[in-house]
């Protein structure tokens, strides 16, 4: 059976939209599953959403009624219940009296406790259009947004005023009340140019007259809309759009029934970067630069809502806001370039990075000592001049105009500014880089130096909010420490950076110099288990199992990048049919170990033939193993470690690791600890889930 729901509002934000999405779609699927006309699988059908900036539907195919259901309710024994004879006892009457059923409707059951007398009911399931009406009130009171609002005179909160809610199922209207609004069968078009009653008797039908009156409910649709116009647009300049992956998104979200506009603006503003133009286009209008190669055109899309603009008047709006808008930034970048980046270096002392942890002046000097010790230990010393002299200057822009007007070119304009006076391509690109990356999506540093100065920024700033004994819920984060973590995790992860992590904490920790509260030893920690807990989440959105992710970050980040080449090695091998039976030898030795002190193997102590064997197999592995280890090649390291399977089994088959002798007990567990800690150097195979029918072969 169809069910479709839609409550049609005054304008959403995009966040508001999936926000309300999600919680609908979740709230409802966890209630029809509970009221059994959805099963744990979602059947008979899934949940669909689809949301525009007025409108949150939900489609769903759930079960017409719940299923009837036989309850036998059992009564009195049959001996006291029936005289020999067969008659009614008193038992029987009271019973059959207290279910308002005749004596002859009883019937025996059986049990494993011998025969009662008992009666068979039946309990016939309830419409699903009565459990909707009941449940679907209270979904949608509950649903919460980042901000709320009130309106009227009542108390109810929502992210913006209800306007109508449409509800159908089976095709029929269903009723029920929320915030005064009752729920009908009808809904509306567009807002601007078809606001009539629109009545509708299924979700198809729903689908098309929106449609016709230009309301498209298919996030993907409106998206792929606007790039087939814009291309229409552009095709006869062999051009294309500068991407905007997050403009992009925001107008398909903000937009019901997309339309493409083209204008021009004067080539004389081409004179300015292609980051300025396109900021000063995005910022407040909304518009895409148009780009042929990397050269910038003196043209600009944007996306009407609903109006394909037959008069060329939102089109002729725009150019003359966005001549505005460009003179402006004209104007700032001719400012700011009146004076060089050391000279407005010395206005960072009045800039307050943190109260507790001083200037953008004090955070940048300790970006040059933090930027030149990772380089060394990068081993790219011709690169630590440019590193460091682009970490003294990445802030500067933070004193210019261009940045004031547009925070979002934060580096980027430090880098065009440095462009511009003349700095090498590793120190102009470095300033340019460093808030790369702001999310997963998101690009990383191309260089190696704007990786440096990205990881030691990101870095500082997660250290010194901890250090000053900040903490954070679960839901909000309101400094960006995880998304400044992900970074750093992902710059390294792309670059395939090799250092020890806990050494570069370390020193980003020490050149704070006495600032930071918390000791450093509990502080170091802190951040490790913060970065390990995030890359814990960017290696299962890569789609790892979690119990493998877990076998790696198991041993801790020493190294970050060697911790994804673990996981990637572990990944590789989860077919194998090896992998099972030497998961399982591996847990064994883990079990027998449980509790242990930690033995030195005596070589001269291993008398039985098995024994001796496992440790010269042991000895080969170790030697050939390390230095797999120390290049990461854990590929060949596990290939290799794997071949130990068999010689620890015939050990466990024919030696008694807890023999009565404690010489020889002792230093069996001692050889079976160092092949531990063999095997650790790969990953904590006891993390992971094998299933319990698994067995270990010889």
């Amino acid at each position: 059976m169809e069910f479709l729901l839609e409550i049609n509002t005054e304008e959403l934000p995009p966040a508001h939209v999936r926000a309300g999405l999600e919680q609908l779609r979740d709230s409802l699927a966890s209630e029809l599953t509970a009221k059994e006309l959805v099963d744990s699988k979602g059947k008979p059908g899934t949940i669909h959403t689809y949301g525009t900036c007025r409108r949150l539907i939900l489609h769903a195919a759930i079960a017409p009624k719940q299923r009837d259901k036989e309850t036998s309710i059992v009564g009195p024994p049959k001996a006291a219940a029936f005289t020999p004879e067969g008659e009614a006892a008193p038992a029987a009457l009271g019973f059959a009296r207290s279910q308002g059923v005749a004596v002859k409707d009883l019937s025996v059951i059986t049990t494993d406790k011998g025969e009662y007398v008992g009666i068979t009911k039946t309990q016939f399931g309830r419409q699903a259009s009565d459990i909707l009406t009941e449940i679907l009130p209270g979904i949608i009171t509950k649903l919460s947004f980042p901000k709320m609002m009130r309106w009227g005179n009542r108390n109810f909160r929502f992210s913006r005023p209800i306007k109508n809610i449409l509800c159908l199922c089976d095709e029929k209207p269903l009723r029920f009340e929320v915030a005064g609004i009752v729920s009908n069968g009808f809904t509306f078009g567009h807002a601007l140019f078809f606001p009539q009653k629109l009545k509708v008797d299924s979700f198809r039908d729903y689908k098309e007259q929106l449609r016709k009156h230009k309301v498209i409910i298919d996030y993907e649709m409106r998206k792929q809309r606007i790039e087939r116009l814009m291309a229409k647009k552009l095709e006869p300049f062999e051009a294309s759009c500068h991407p905007d992956p997050e403009l992009l998104e925001k107008l398909v979200m903000d937009i019901e029934y997309p339309y493409v506009i083209m204008g021009t603006f004067p080539e004389e503003y081409l004179k300015l970067p292609l980051d300025v133009l396109s900021t000063a286009m995005k910022k407040g209008q909304n518009l895409f630069s148009v780009v042929k190669g990397r050269k910038q055109l003196p043209i600009f899309l944007g996306v009407s809502d609903g109006c394909d603009d037959a008069g060329s008047l939102v089109k002729k709006g725009n150019e003359r806001v966005l001549i505005a808008r460009l003179e402006d930034a004209r104007f700032f970048w001719e400012q700011d370039l009146k004076s060089t980046l050391k000279e407005k270096s010395k206005g960072l002392t009045r800039v307050v990075f943190q109260e507790k942890l001083g200037s953008y002046e004090d955070k940048s000097e300790r970006l040059c000592k933090t930027s030149a010790y990772l380089i060394d230990r990068l081993e790219a010393r011709s690169e630590k001049k440019a590193a460091v002299e682009a970490a003294g200057l990445c802030k500067v822009d933070l004193m210019t105009e261009m940045v004031r007007e547009f925070p979002s070119l934060q580096g980027i304009a430090g880098g065009l500014y440095a462009r511009k006076e003349g700095y090498p391509t590793s120190v102009w690109k470095a300033i340019y880089e460093h808030y790369f990356p702001v999310n997963l999506e998101d690009r990383p540093p191309a260089s190696l130096t704007g990786a440096v100065l990205s990881i030691c920024d990101k870095l500082d700033s997660v250290v010194g909010t901890f250090g000053t004994g900040v903490e954070f819920s679960s839901s909000k984060d309101p400094f960006g420490l995880r998304r400044n973590a992900q970074s750093v995790c992902m710059v390294i992860l792309e670059r395939k950076l090799n250092f020890s992590f806990p050494r570069l904490l370390d020193k980003v920790i020490a050149v704070y110099e006495g600032r930071l509260d918390l000791d450093k030893e509990a502080l170091k920690e802190i951040c490790l288990a913060f970065f390990r807990n995030r890359l814990q989440y960017i290696f299962e959105k890569q789609g790892f199992r979690y119990d493998l992710v877990k076998a790696v970050l198991a041993l801790g980040i020493d190294n970050v990048y060697h911790t994804y080449l673990r996981l990637k090695a572990l990944d590789g091998f989860k077919e194998s049919p090896q992998f099972e039976p030497m998961i399982l030898i591996a847990k064994r030795v883990n079990n027998i170990l449980k509790g242990q002190p930690r033995f030195k193997v005596n070589p001269d102590l291993l008398c039985e033939k098995e024994e001796r064997e496992l440790y010269t197999t042991f000895e080969i592995l170790r030697d050939n193993v390390q230095p797999l280890v120390g290049k990461g090649d854990y590929a060949q390291a596990q290939r290799m470690v794997f071949r130990i399977r068999t010689s620890i089994n015939s050990f466990f088959d024919y030696v008694l690791v807890m023999d009565e002798d404690k010489k020889l007990q002792r230093n069996r567990l001692a050889m079976l600890q160092a092949i531990s800690r063999l095997l650790l150097k790969i990953a904590d195979y006891s993390q992971i889930v094998v299933p319990a029918n698994t067995q270990s072969g010889s």
